[in-house]
């Protein structure tokens, strides 16, 4: 069975954006906004534990979300119909 290629990053895209964004409200709701920069801050630009830097996390999360899922994707396809093959 292959994967659509489109869907899978799509989704792996807004899971990852969504799901940086839901945490980084979490934080915040708990703990508050934090000034320094966090260990996602220093790997995605302007991110941090507030509510605009929540949405910077959202963009740069669906971006490599998207990017990671197309490449899962494209790669099982292709170990998939090269194991299939040798039946």
């Amino acid at each position: 069975m292959k994967l659509n290629v489109k869907a899978f990053a799509l989704t792996c895209g807004l899971i990852w954006g969504l799901g940086l964004m839901f945490i980084t409200w979490w934080i915040i709701l708990f703990d508050g906004a934090v000034v320094g920069t966090t260990f996602i801050g220093r790997v995605y630009r302007d991110y941090n534990i507030s509510f605009t830097g929540s949405l910077f996390g959202l963009l740069w999360g669906f971006f490599d979300g998207l990017i990671g899922g197309a490449i899962f994707a494209w790669l099982y396809n292709l170990l998939v119909s090269r194991f299939n093959r040798n039946k």
